[in-house]
């Protein structure tokens, strides 16, 4: 098959979900009423109910084994948190925009665009253009605004709707501004990552953990990033859910206790050995990799393994699934080693979980500076602007700061322009603490390593939509139905119960089944409208329902199975408890089969 063709297949392919997903809503553009808005989405009740059971996963995986602090911290953070976390300056993705209808574009989208179209649908194309455009998508990452914008003019490409020429390429920050309290004097933003409400906190947490380490926080929250032209439905939006853990180690002693539990686990890795020298992934067992140095060490390497199991128990196809290791123009100048578990789906290997040694970067980024004022003699020179006096001086910059600390430890005092006052006031050296802090250790002053695994929940949840879904002929062969085969871990519904016909008795049963699984804690949906069974069968597995339960007598009924459309017969009092424990992982479909009577429809 051309590259031409299996494009084609793609897209089509991606499409039948997008439909059924968005028919059966899963989840719809916002606000579409009003024409939507580019990169934002609702969820639907079934695709809220994946979502919802993908993070209480995530939690008994990661929060509940490895008995990690979870917090939940505002989504709106003071300008200086992402000043001093290097955001402000440096969160930025380079732009160019249509000179005569001023749309903007992400520059290296366009030229990723054009490389790809050629490559897959010029037959033209000589060995020696293909070459240099996949050496080009191979360093886009590394180019900086200059380069980009030559070749950007050297291939001719220009706006994809009108065809004008574009600007050159220049950086544009991804964070949106808005100003915290209604004098507009106090900047802030809609967070970009959750991470830094837990670095900031990390004093307290130490503390709380009894001043040890390691110990590991955690974090869900929306996050929000203002996408310049976002595309490709959930894989890039403007407002999405983070799943975030930072982990604090010693730098000394990267070892893990549970890292014998993972060592053994063998999947698709993509070192940046091989990714340079044009070779494929391949399975490496986990505890090779760091054993060879592959992986720069025991904890970072039990956490690859940790989401390995993660997204493959979530219904992830493993031979879909690769970690791809950072080149070393992708890599941040602190980090140790950076890992990305990508999954493979239309759209082609998407990063879903960034895993990364940070090094101690971002501690010492907000640990370099503590402004503590001591409110108690504020108030007493400052009465009822005391509070003024306090936001003005924990807003001051490290230059500001320090240069006043300098002059309170030589005068004792020092001149300070407060904007909210619009005057000068006099501090003294008993109205602020300034100092620069560090975690002390029985005397070694060292500031912990962090190694960071980051989930983008929509991501994950999408890949699994692709991963899940296939067709199958109905019955009569006449058409072909919809399925998403999600484990029942992450199913939206856990199980279906229909009375085979309209009639009161059966009704009834149905009913008492209903209130059985809701003791148990099983989601359902009843249907008791008459259409035939086969149609209702297919309305379930299209929303990917693992179970149906069909009440066609008094005493039993069948439970069928969703993808081997097998069926077993269950008395009416244990179906319940039947459902529960395959739903749970207690049981296998294999086994119940092995202790009931099969039914044939």
């Amino acid at each position: 098959m051309d590259a031409a063709q299996e494009a084609h297949n793609r897209e089509a392919f991606r499409q039948a979900v997008v439909n059924t997903l968005e028919r059966r809503l899963f989840y719809v553009p916002s606000f579409k009423i009003y024409r939507g808005v580019a990169g934002l989405y609702d969820y639907g009740p079934p695709g809220c109910a994946v979502k919802s059971n993908v993070l209480a996963f995530w939690r008994q995986h990661f929060v509940l084994e490895e008995n990690m602090l979870e917090v939940d911290c505002p989504c709106v953070t003071p300008e200086i948190v992402l000043k001093a976390s290097g955001h402000v300056d440096k969160f930025t993705d380079l732009m160019v925009k249509d000179e005569k209808t001023g749309t903007c574009y992400r520059a290296d989208h366009l030229l990723k665009d054009y490389c790809k179209d050629k490559l897959e649908k010029d037959p033209n194309l000589s060995a020696e253009k293909a070459a240099e455009l996949r050496h080009v998508l191979a360093v886009l990452d590394d180019l900086s605004a200059e380069e980009l914008g030559a070749k950007i003019k050297s291939y001719g490409i220009t706006a994809p709707d009108t065809k004008n020429s574009l600007s050159d390429p220049y950086p544009f920050n991804l964070m949106f501004q808005t100003s915290i309290g209604p004098s507009g004097l106090s900047p802030g933003y809609m967070r970009p990552e959750t991470a830094q409400g837990i670095f900031v906190n990390f004093k307290d947490l130490y503390y709380y953990n009894g001043n040890k380490l390691p110990f590991a926080a955690a974090q869900i929250g929306q996050a929000f990033r203002n996408e310049i032209s976002p595309r490709q439905g959930l894989l890039r939006v403007r407002e999405f859910t983070l799943a975030e853990i930072e982990h604090f180690v010693d730098p000394d002693d990267k070892s893990h206790p549970k890292f014998s539990e993972v060592a053994s686990l063998e999947f698709l890795m993509f070192p940046r050995e091989d990714q340079v020298s044009g070779r494929a992934a391949r399975r490496i067992p986990i505890g090779e990799a760091v054993t060879q140095g592959i992986v720069n060490n025991e904890t970072l390497g039990y956490f690859i393994g940790r989401v390995y199991l993660f997204l493959t128990e979530l219904g992830i196809d493993k031979d879909r699934l690769r970690f791809r290791q950072h080149l070393a123009n992708e890599m941040a100048h602190y980090a140790a080693d950076c890992w990305d578990a990508e999954i493979e789906c239309s759209y082609g290997w998407i990063e879903c979980v960034g895993i990364a040694d940070r090094s101690a970067y971002d501690l010492r980024a907000h640990t370099k500076l503590v402004i503590a004022p001591v409110k108690k003699e504020l108030g007493l020179a400052f009465k009822g602007n005391q509070r003024m006096v306090v936001e003005a001086l924990e807003a001051m910059g490290e230059e500001e700061a320090m240069e006043m600390k300098a002059t309170l430890e030589t005068k004792g005092e020092a001149e300070f322009h407060v904007c909210t006052l619009d005057k000068v006031v006099t501090i003294k050296s008993n109205m602020v603490s300034i100092n620069k802090e560090k975690k002390k250790e029985h005397q070694r002053v060292f500031t912990p390593s962090v190694i960071e695994p980051s989930f983008g929940i929509g991501r994950i949840i999408y890949c699994l939509y692709e991963h899940s879904f296939y067709t199958r002929p109905s019955k009569d062969g006449d058409e072909q139905l919809n399925v998403f085969r999600f484990p029942p871990l992450v199913a939206p519904i856990k199980c279906t119960v229909f009375p085979l016909v309209q009639n009161q008795q059966y009704e009834e049963v149905a009913r008492n089944i209903s209130r059985a699984l809701t003791t148990v804690g099983i989601s359902y949906k009843i249907d008791i409208t008459g259409t035939s069974i086969g149609k209702r069968y297919a309305r379930t597995d299209e929303l990917g329902v693992p179970f149906a339960i069909t009440v066609d007598s008094t005493s039993s009924v069948t439970v069928r199975e969703r993808d081997s459309k097998q069926q077993i017969r269950v008395n009416v009092d244990e179906v319940a408890s039947v459902v529960k424990e395959v739903t749970d992982g207690v049981s296998t479909w294999a086994d119940v089969l092995w202790r009931y009577p099969t039914h044939s429809s």
